[in-house]
């Protein structure tokens, strides 16, 4: 089955990143490409923009294009009713009986897990060659493109804890069917093996693969007229390749090229995006580049195990900024608030770190 190319957009608020979303589905879907755009939370300007009612299902509002507006509370209340019933069955003690998907919803890091499991879902589905997605904020966004590699990395130094633990013994009956009601997963404590084959930990991998892809998963800056939107997006590029994202381009919108952007965010491509007028997309559709590809792009990682190096694309950072631990076959690499934890592969792994650089915009560790 063909996997669907997923694209996002970030920029600060207010920056145009929703109409360009638009714009950029209207595009795709009139060259005959099957285009699912995704919003998250339940604001209704979302929805007036595109003429839908939501109700949680993808909606066709054009040829080839459907829509979907999702939030955490409606997601885990598909599921609210079967985790209710598991946590009678495998725990003593009730303690969901007086708790509503609305309050779960909100924890901190689910709204991000439930979007990313149903971008997964759509993925899966074979129904699109192409998902838009349409975050709150470019942060969340980033945060939410970062959970395999942060759920790997935890089961990888957590294992022997969780698994030889009273309290994972107490909590393995119980730990597979509510993983599969809230992340349609079958997740149980084999997750947590030396080598582990359970399908959660399949999925952990494809995600991270396909985000490693730039073209199967890409996102296009967005900078308009305000003074502060170019910090903004300078943040958000280096962020972004430290989850491991490709940056594919920059779209300026309402603001021209200027030599001194074309420095601050080389050797990325610029377009120009006009101004909107109305509910018209074709404008802005007509000006933008060709997004079913990505094409001369820096990739987030490199290793060469000739020369016993590893480089990392880090726009936005410098040597200051960046700490790097080595733990085993791992290296951990921290620049502003991401972290990305990096399994050396087999030829490199155990080689001790023996010196990093900068270097035209890369960290180059030397093995």
């Amino acid at each position: 089955m063909a996997s669907s190319r997923i694209l996002t957009f970030l920029g600060k608020g207010g920056s145009g990143r929703t109409t360009i979303a638009i714009a950029a589905a209207h595009k795709l879907a009139l060259k005959g490409n099957r285009v699912l755009i995704v919003g998250q939370g339940t604001y209704p300007t979302w929805s007036n923009a595109l003429g839908i009612t939501p109700n949680g299902e993808p909606q066709t509002i054009a040829p080839n294009l459907k829509v979907v507006q999702i939030a955490a509370t409606i997601l885990m209340e598909k599921a609210w009713d079967e985790l209710k019933a598991l946590e009678k069955q495998y725990l003593r003690s009730p303690i969901l009986n007086n708790v509503y998907g609305q309050e779960l919803g909100i924890l901190p890091g689910m709204d991000e897990a439930l979007a990313l499991n149903a971008l997964r879902e759509y993925d899966s589905s074979g129904d699109y060659d192409i998902i838009i997605y349409d975050g709150n904020d470019s942060f969340h966004i980033l945060r939410m493109f970062a959970i395999p590699e942060g759920l790997n990395w935890y089961f990888r130094r957590f294992r022997k804890l969780i698994t030889e633990s009273d309290l994972g013994r107490a909590l393995s009956p119980f730990i597979q069917p509510l993983t599969g009601a809230i992340l349609n997963v079958s997740w149980s404590f084999d997750n947590f093996a030396p080598e582990p084959t359970n399908r959660a930990n399949q999925i952990l991998t494809d995600g991270i693969a396909a985000l490693a892809d730039p073209q199967r998963i890409a996102a296009y800056l967005v900078i308009d007229s305000q003074p502060e939107a170019v910090d903004s997006a300078k943040a958000l590029w280096g962020s972004a390749q430290q989850v491991g994202l490709t940056v594919a381009g920059v779209l300026l919108n309402k603001r021209g090229i200027t030599p001194e952007l074309q420095e601050a965010f080389f050797p990325l491509n610029f377009t120009d995006i006009p101004t909107n007028s109305g509910s018209d997309w074709q404008v802005i559709s007509d000006a933008l580049p060709d997004l079913q590809t990505s094409r001369h792009t820096p990739v987030p990682l490199e290793v060469n195990i000739q020369a016993r190096e590893v480089r990392i694309f880090l726009p936005g950072f410098d040597k200051k900024q960046v700490k790097l631990s080595q733990s085993g076959p791992e290296i951990t690499i921290e620049a502003g608030d991401q972290r990305h934890n990096l399994i050396l592969p087999p030829p490199l792994a155990g080689k001790p770190v023996t010196g990093a650089k900068f270097e035209q915009g890369y960290l180059i560790i030397s093995l």
